[in-house]
């Protein structure tokens, strides 16, 4: 094996390269404090990323609830349109008196 050829020199760098996403994700996936590339800390718990997460939650709570609504009042007016004309009337009628 050739020592000083090019083909060496690359495959040390691409085992190096390698070693240092293995570790990376390691470090990540025990929760291990994780660097940026200046050696900061990089830390998960930002109050602002848990303050979106929460805003989002609430709108979607929102939008189900909204989405729900929407769906029982397709219900009744797919059945308005479906039931005969006589039963529809008196619905209608039935509907206007309150």
């Amino acid at each position: 094996m050739d020592f000083g050829g090019p083909l060496f020199v690359l495959a040390i760098i691409a085992m190096s390269m390698a070693a240092w996403v293995i570790t990376t994700a390691i470090k990540a996936k025990h929760g291990y404090p994780l660097v940026d590339d200046w050696g900061k800390r990089v830390d998960r718990n930002d109050p602002a990323a848990e303050r979106k997460v929460q805003l989002l939650t609430t709108e979607n709570e929102r939008l189900n609830g909204q989405v729900t609504r929407l769906e029982e009042r397709i219900s009744v007016l797919e059945r308005i349109a479906t039931d005969p004309a006589e039963r529809t009337a008196r619905q209608i009628d039935a509907l206007r008196d309150r």
